[in-house]
């Protein structure tokens, strides 16, 4: 098998579990050995998270082999579209829309 990129697994990911949206992120600093990822999929309606991670995990078996480390989180469209809708943005280092130490 080829190389296994966050790309090459975000299309894997997309055809055979038909999701509809797919982040995939490599974290090994690009060696291909470490990903974690969110996968929703109408796939996942009616199945609790042991049932939806052993449907990934079957999916992906052969690239999950070739891996160190895999992560999923798996949500249904109506689940991601309420996570969504929900979060707030990111205020990390922020005090009331300024980066902290800066003047405007």
């Amino acid at each position: 098998m080829s190389q296994i990129t966050d790309a090459s697994m975000r299309e894997i990911i997309t055809q055979r579990l038909a999701a509809i949206h797919v982040e995939v992120t490599d974290m090994s600093g690009g060696c291909g050995q470490a990903f974690t990822s969110l996968i929703v999929s109408p796939q996942f309606q009616g199945l609790n998270s042991l049932k939806r991670h052993r449907l990934v995990n079957a999916a992906l078996k052969e690239e999950i082999a070739a891996i160190h480390a895999w992560t999923a989180k798996c949500q249904t469209p109506d689940e991601w579209e309420r996570t969504r809708t929900t979060a707030a943005p990111p205020t990390h280092g922020t005090v009331g829309g300024q980066v902290e130490g800066t003047a405007q």
